[in-house]
């Protein structure tokens, strides 16, 4: 796997790479993926479904 973005495959090093984490039951930092930069991140949530369903904050007028 080295540094390859989890969506595309391709070297993040060669791009403006983003990375995210999650968190454990203790509060510890996980890596979650890698991307070559915000393009693949979003390409990536869109494709599995990530925010199906979910929401922060929703403020209605």
């Amino acid at each position: 796997m080295g540094d390859d973005c989890t969506y595309c495959g391709c070297d993040v090093t060669a791009h403006d790479p983003v990375y995210v984490e999650e968190t454990d039951g203790d509060g510890s930092r996980l890596p979650a993926g890698r991307f070559c930069n915000y393009g693949c991140l979003a390409a990536h949530v869109e494709e599995a479904g990530l925010a199906a369903g979910t929401t922060c904050r929703v403020e209605l007028d």
